[in-house]
């Protein structure tokens, strides 16, 4: 017999059983071995109970009152190591338990033996009793052995294993890109690695494989992808782990971008499909929503399609109208957008006084409403707009007797935005969200350049190695905020998996398109050699994108925090509780490194008075 197990503890059935004595304990059995943790004990005087756990199951094991192995027993603590042999028995009907796959049996236990003790634990395995977080991660190998975030990290290297068959079976083949790099423009500060032997120079994390891909793409590959790692010195939030993550990072030679979609597709509706369970999923062609128009209906570039509630533009409906708030917001360069609210129109005065509020707790100056019955429209914006204006704002929102409709008024970069907001707000107040479904889509057209809030001056918006619509001429002829590239999101709900482009892969683009973001040719040449170099002796035009692994686990694991899809997450401070890293090294490495610190000095406490 094996010295530790013959069986896990989520294999045996009654199968297992040869014969059962009357009494239901018996001895002369072929028996089993099993190995596990001590999930739970459960002392019935003459018989003591114990739930026998490993990472396929939990068996219920047997130990009778003087038996050898019931003073070891009744000792071992919960979460301890042990190993037990004896015959597998069948349970009596009343005792048959239903939610496991091996309730109808149990083991009785003739030997025990623990191989490892545990200590009091600092957090429990067995039930539901929720722990705070600085507990959870600082003995993270426990909290992984719960039954829900043990599922989870199962669910994640499944859903890897069919992201990797389905693109291979898609024509790609895999390929390791390098860790150690230099600094790329990506969207948040890098992660820094001293170079020994080059005093004074440093290695970059990459925060993307961008530049790798694309000179894959350079060197013939044409289907390129891999689980990458990167890496990002970045805050955290529920949907983003600080430090690094995981995404599905590809590429493709000669494509279009409804090439780049129409591949992609079938991957990402088909994993999603697989583990989605009982519910829906968005089946190629997914839609494909315009940045303008995203912003404009949904008052985001990441729209949850979940969410039934558009928004429309009623700046015109507002302007020269007696409504003098909004009309003054149009006249003077401003917008006014318009959030349906079906079937609120009957909602008590409450119901419009709360959301009232909670703009104003929002920073904004207020939440203004009509509300439409068989005799017209209501409220206080009613009495003072034209009826023609307000007819006109009920014909632009689809508005139906029983509807009413909220207003934000502002300012063009920030109305919008809050008009998405308050989209989701009255989507959950109003049970609107549709329940069950993976809601995907694609957002396109992004702008190329954007004005960077800080500097004032002109930035790129999103990826830099984008292609511009129009390619050179439009960058040469055309206002910069007004140029779009060949970027593109792919979204679910309401979270952003990916974002991708159309690679700009000519040298004189690339150049003159850092040059309207600031840079010089040489600052270019300096910064992206590599890559720029690589386009002038022969690119294809190609492109990709990179949906994250951990948002896509998160998503189908219905988790509302990527934390709990990822086996060893930092901290919010970016901290690893468990290894305790970040952590101080010797002088003597800093010096072998050409280092020196200059660490600031604390902050101040401020004192009550």
């Amino acid at each position: 017999m094996h010295a530790y197990r013959t069986h896990t503890c989520g294999e045996l059935t009654p199968s297992h059983v040869s014969s059962v004595s009357a009494s239901g304990m018996t001895s002369d059995l072929p028996p089993v071995r099993l190995s596990g943790w001590v999930h739970r004990k459960r002392d019935h005087g003459a018989l003591l109970f114990i739930d026998l756990r490993d990472h396929y199951g939990i068996t219920q094991c047997v130990v009778p009152a003087g038996s050898a192995a019931f003073a070891v027993a009744d000792a071992v603590r919960p979460e301890s190591v042990i190993t037990v042999t004896g015959p597998v028995v069948k349970r009596s009907d009343d005792t048959i338990n239903p939610r496991i796959p091996t309730g109808e049996i149990e083991v009785f236990v003739n030997d025990l033996i623990v191989q490892s003790a545990a200590e009091v634990l600092p957090m429990q395995v067995a039930g539901d009793e929720k722990f705070p977080e600085d507990i959870r991660l600082k003995y993270r190998f426990i909290d992984l052995r719960r039954e829900k975030l043990h599922r989870n990290m199962i669910l994640r290297s499944n859903v890897i294993t069919s992201v990797r068959r389905r693109m291979i079976e898609a024509g790609f083949l895999e390929y390791q890109t390098p860790i150690l790099t230099a600094s790329s423009p990506e969207g948040a500060r890098d992660f820094l690695v001293p170079a020994r032997l080059h005093p004074g120079k440093f290695y970059a994390l990459p925060q993307a494989p961008q530049q790798f891909k694309q000179l894959l793409m350079v060197a013939g590959f044409d289907r390129y992808f891999q689980i990458a790692p990167c890496f990002r010195d970045e805050a955290s939030r529920a949907d983003r782990s600080p430090g690094e993550f995981y995404q599905l990072d590809f590429e493709m030679s000669y494509v279009t971008q409804e090439d780049v979609f129409n591949t992609i597709e079938p991957v990402i509706a088909g994993v999603f499909e697989e583990f989605a369970g009982d519910r829906t999923v968005t089946r190629p062609p997914f839609p494909r929503i315009p940045y303008d128009q995203a912003m404009l209906e949904f008052g985001t570039d990441k729209p949850d399609l979940r969410n039934p509630i558009r928004i429309a533009d009623v700046t015109e409906q507002y302007a020269g109208s007696g409504f003098g708030l909004f009309a003054r917001i149009a006249g003077s360069g401003g917008v006014v957008r318009a959030i349906p609210a079906p079937r609120a129109g009957s909602q008590p005065r409450s119901f419009f006084d709360k959301l009232n509020e909670w703009a104003k707790a929002e920073g904004a100056g207020g939440l203004g409403y009509i509300t439409y019955d068989t005799d017209g429209p209501k409220g206080p914006i009613a009495k003072n707009l034209e009826a023609d204006r307000a007819e006109a704002i009920r014909a632009a929102c689809g508005l139906q007797a029983g509807d009413a409709v909220f207003f934000v008024g502002g300012k063009k970069d920030t109305a919008p935005k809050f008009a998405g907001t308050v989209r989701t707000r009255l989507a959950d107040e109003l049970g609107l969200m549709e329940k069950g479904t993976f809601k995907f889509c694609w957002v396109t057209d992004f702008p190329m350049f954007e004005l960077n809030e800080e500097t004032g001056l002109v930035d790129f918006s999103h990826n830099p190695f984008s292609m511009p619509q129009g390619e050179l001429e439009t960058l040469n002829s055309q206002d910069p905020l007004t140029i779009k590239a060949y970027q593109y999101d792919i979204i679910c709900n309401g979270i952003e998996l990916s974002s991708g482009a159309i690679r700009n892969h000519r040298p004189d683009i690339m150049i003159r398109a850092f040059e309207i973001a600031g840079y010089t040719a040489a600052d270019v040449e300096a910064r992206f050699g590599g890559m720029l170099n690589a386009f002038r002796y022969g690119a294809p035009p190609h492109g990709g994108s990179a949906p994250g692994i951990d948002r896509m686990v998160m998503l189908l694991a219905d988790e509302p925090n990527i934390r709990e899809v990822i086996l060893f997450p930092l901290n919010q401070q970016g901290e690893d509780l468990m290894m305790g890293a970040p952590a101080e090294t010797t002088p003597a490495r800093l010096k072998e490194l050409s280092l020196k610190l200059d660490i600031p000095p604390p902050k101040p406490r401020v004192t009550g008075s």
